[in-house]
């Protein structure tokens, strides 16, 4: 069974907007739940840091920054460092505040075509277990009922192995139609799944809060509160480039997520110079051409690998093999078209690409620029998660509700058992 988080104490008389205040009016716990965000966020930024340093950040009053941090030290997602601050001044030392990421952990489930990652974040994003759960197939199949209880019970073996953390709550990341709010992938013609409703299979057999949204939104708010390809940018674009392809766009810290979270279904936009015909009965659609299901087709027949693996296809090229190079640098190519098509329709400050060739070589990297052109070629970015990214997908989703409201279900406080 996970450990509770402690209660809340009130043992000292509230400033105005803290979060021990009354709260009478929406307007009054908008404000409450944007305090704590930004104080805790700020935390993690800086981290560690004096609670004096963290009210200078926010604007927030030095009384109303203490009050939250008292809160959040309650619920074990804050600590003391051990070594306090010389102030420049006299007085007394600042006892700078820190995360605390060794009480509490998330897990992280991905859902890609050929396989499920399963795995378990730290409060500050870090990837602290994992492993990948391939998809058995009932004919052409991939049964949504059996992956989602593999993928649980793969939950279960991770958190059982990190006995002594208390698990949040499960965060689930996939490809295609995720509607956030119904919990649900609504469409994945890859995988064959429509209308899953992920949320509830997943957290009846995990006990755990579960929240469900697609992965190129995830790996937005992940680059928001973790990475550093995008600090300080203040929209962001993020393109994903794996069998599935899509998008998503976020301003001033909101991602857009449109009526039942639709946005970012460019699969079907059309890429000059593309040749692969898609099923919709065009040629040179931007999914048919940009897949790794293309690429690593293309890879067989030039009798570089002989698999579907397009790993094996950056393998070779790192081996010294021509052909591997450039069906990696076109395809980063194309990629860099897609990137620049969506700068001429959204102008982003920023565009983040998960691809697989543009995240393991230079080369790939450079081609996508030079597609993009120079005039915007430094806008564009790769992850800053190469190592981990459908695993920090997965596990961003839970992170990104814990801090933008961390007050609303305190961790702890609603525990399960998985």
């Amino acid at each position: 069974m996970p450990r509770t988080a402690a209660p809340l104490l009130a043992s000292h008389s509230p400033s105005p907007g803290s979060p021990n205040s009354p709260v009478p009016r929406a307007a009054d716990s908008d404000r409450r739940r944007t305090n704590a965000s930004v104080i805790l966020r700020s935390v993690l930024e800086h981290g560690p840091v004096a609670r004096s340093t963290i009210a200078r950040l926010t604007g927030l009053s030095p009384a109303s920054v203490t009050d939250y941090c008292a809160r959040f030290t309650e619920l074990g997602l804050i600590q003391e460092s051990a070594t306090p601050q010389r102030s420049k001044g006299v007085g007394r030392p600042h006892v700078p505040v820190d995360l605390d990421a060794s009480q509490f952990l998330v897990g992280g489930v991905h859902v890609a075509v050929p396989y499920t990652t399963v795995a378990l974040l730290d409060l500050r994003g870090r990837v602290v277990a994992e492993r990948r759960l391939r998809h058995d197939t009932a004919g052409d199949r991939i049964e949504p009922a059996r992956v989602l209880a593999r993928a649980a019970d793969g939950l279960g073996a991770l958190f059982a192995e990190a006995a002594g953390s208390t698990p949040l709550g499960v965060g689930v990341a996939a490809g295609g139609w995720v509607d956030r709010d119904s919990g649900s992938i609504v469409d994945h013609p890859l995988l064959g799944w429509r209308e899953v409703p992920v949320r509830e299979i997943l957290g009846s057999r995990t006990g755990l809060p579960v929240h469900v949204d697609g992965h190129a939104r995830a790996l937005v708010n992940a680059e928001r509160l973790f990475g550093r390809a995008a600090r300080g940018s203040r929209s962001v674009l993020h393109l994903f480039v794996g069998n599935v392809v899509d998008a998503a766009f976020a301003t001033n810290d909101e991602v857009h997520h449109g009526p039942r979270s639709q946005a970012g279904a460019i699969a079907h936009l059309p890429l000059r110079g593309g040749t692969e015909p898609c099923g919709c009965g065009r040629v040179g659609c931007l999914q048919v051409e940009l897949s790794e299901r293309t690429l690593c087709r293309r890879a067989r027949e030039a009798g570089i690998v002989d698999g579907v693996n397009p790993t094996h296809v950056v393998t070779a090229a790192e081996r010294g093999d021509p052909v591997a190079v450039r069906l990696l640098t076109q395809r980063a190519r194309m990629v860099g078209r897609a990137a620049g098509l969506l700068l001429d329709i959204l102008n982003p400050e920023t565009v983040v690409v998960t691809e697989l060739g543009v995240m393991r070589r230079e080369d790939c990297l450079r081609a996508l620029r030079e597609e993009v052109g120079d005039a915007r070629a430094s806008a564009v970015v790769p992850t800053s998660f190469p190592d981990s990214v459908l695993a920090v997908a997965g596990g961003s989703v839970l992170l990104d509700v814990l801090y933008r409201d961390p007050l609303s279900a305190p961790p702890g406080l609603s525990p399960g058992t998985i």
